[in-house]
């Protein structure tokens, strides 16, 4: 539970950075789509164009306040074709609205749920991704819980990051960080074990990430927590040689999921992987 004091300091930061009116006037036909550890997603429709947008309640008390403003902040400050656009906020009782793009075609987490994905299909969302992530990083963001579930598609065939609640600045004076952030089975070994770490926990992720759009689920999933945290504490994720995946995709993870830090790696360099030259356009994956 937020104390009162940072409940009213967020509310003060939120305020300056909010729109003023009320957003049940401005959107209507609101409808619940989702719920998760940073709020709840109702789908509306702008009352003057019709078009559709996502609203994400954030709840000061709830989510804390340095989370909610660091939703905000990021999604507001930084602009990128892969990341979720940022419309407007609004401040009520003690909740964030967040207004942002809508995205049509659901989650990659949603997407696998119901289908396996192609290769040309991984390979575009990854390369996307790493898009995005490229951006982030040279911008010294790092995300910290890339996964399918934030992960947005759009029917156009765009992808774009989102949920920016756990993500960290890096600064000159500190250019590591060493909090356990993120989802279990989508963290980077450093990150369970304690460890100083940068950028490079992202394109972890990202590797999961690859292999739940492979697989249908991340490593590991159906292991216990505590077995899973000593997995990838221990051994990182699975061998991909054993996985069953085709030799690009493989050889792509193998080195997205390296152990040493120094060997796998940045959003920068896997961008120029020749896997991501299998890249399909997303269109006949909905």
């Amino acid at each position: 539970m937020a104390h009162v004091g940072g409940v009213q300091e967020a509310e003060s930061s939120a305020r300056r950075a909010v729109s003023v009116g009320d957003p049940e006037k401005k959107y209507t036909a609101w409808q619940h789509i989702g719920s998760g550890g940073f709020g709840t997603v109702y789908k509306a429709l702008d009352a003057a164009t019709g078009r559709a947008v996502a609203v994400k309640q954030l709840d000061l008390q709830q989510q804390g306040c340095k989370e909610v403003l660091k939703e905000v902040t990021v999604t507001r400050k930084y602009k990128n074709a892969n990341i979720v656009t940022y419309l407007e906020s609004y401040l009520v009782n003690e909740a964030v609205l967040l207004v942002l793009e809508y995205m049509d075609g659901g989650s990659v987490a949603e997407v696998v749920s119901k289908k396996r994905m192609r290769v040309g299909h991984i390979a575009t969302v990854c390369r996307e991704c790493l898009q995005g992530l490229a951006f982030l990083h040279a911008n010294r963001v790092i995300h910290r819980d890339i996964k399918g579930d934030n992960i947005l598609l759009s029917r156009a065939g765009a992808v774009k990051l989102a949920d920016f609640g756990l993500c960290a600045w890096l600064s000159p004076e500190q250019s590591k960080r060493r909090s356990m952030v993120g989802t279990l089975r989508w963290m980077a070994p450093e990150v369970l074990r304690g460890q100083p770490y940068g950028p490079k926990v992202d394109t972890w992720s990202l590797g999961i990430v690859g292999i739940e759009m492979a697989k249908g689920e991340a490593p590991y999933f159906r292991q216990t927590s505590a077995w899973a945290k000593y997995l990838i504490g221990t051994q990182g994720a699975p061998d991909v040689r054993t996985l069953g995946l085709h030799s690009g995709l493989r050889d792509f993870l193998g080195c997205c999921l390296q152990m040493d830090v120094d060997r796998r790696g940045s959003a920068e360099e896997l961008l120029q992987h020749r896997f991501l030259k299998l890249a399909e356009p997303l269109l006949s994956l909905f």
